[in-house]
């Protein structure tokens, strides 16, 4: 069931306050229907600790602050709706390199970040792949 990005704005505050649980935070992103900016027709996304970082927003407020500080003047910017499932389970392992979410970037708190690890990404495009593997055998 696809949901807005509502839902998954409150799971990340829950985990902010130090409640919460992870696996329902993850749950909650994938059901979770992200705004993705475009820039010349690909999806935003920005290098950051080895890792390239797709940037989603829970709502159009969020995606209106992050493009105050990032668009210059008054540029329309396209965005694309996509279910949080779609950008992590076929987006990330076809870029072909480590990427990951970044969920609502210009929040005061920061982004939640959903890094490509077992557990978030298939396991082809997890960096730690090879470790979750290790500690099934």
């Amino acid at each position: 069931m696809e949901r807005s990005g509502a839902a998954l704005a409150e799971r990340i505050a829950e985990r902010r306050s130090g409640g919460g649980d992870p696996r329902a935070l993850v749950g909650e992103m994938r059901r979770a229907v992200l705004l993705v900016p475009m820039a010349g027709g690909r999806l935003w996304s920005a290098r950051m600790g080895g890792v390239r970082w797709i940037h989603g927003f829970t709502d159009e407020v969020a995606l209106a602050r992050f493009v105050r500080h990032h668009v210059p003047g008054d540029q329309p910017l396209e965005y694309a709706t996509l279910l949080g499932a779609r950008i992590v389970d076929e987006i990330v392992p076809a870029l072909g390199e480590p990427a990951g979410l970044a969920v609502d970037v210009a929040t005061e708190d920061g982004a939640m970040f959903f890094p490509p690890v077992t557990g978030i990404v298939p396991e082809s495009a997890a960096v730690d792949a090879g470790e979750a593997r290790e500690a099934r055998a």
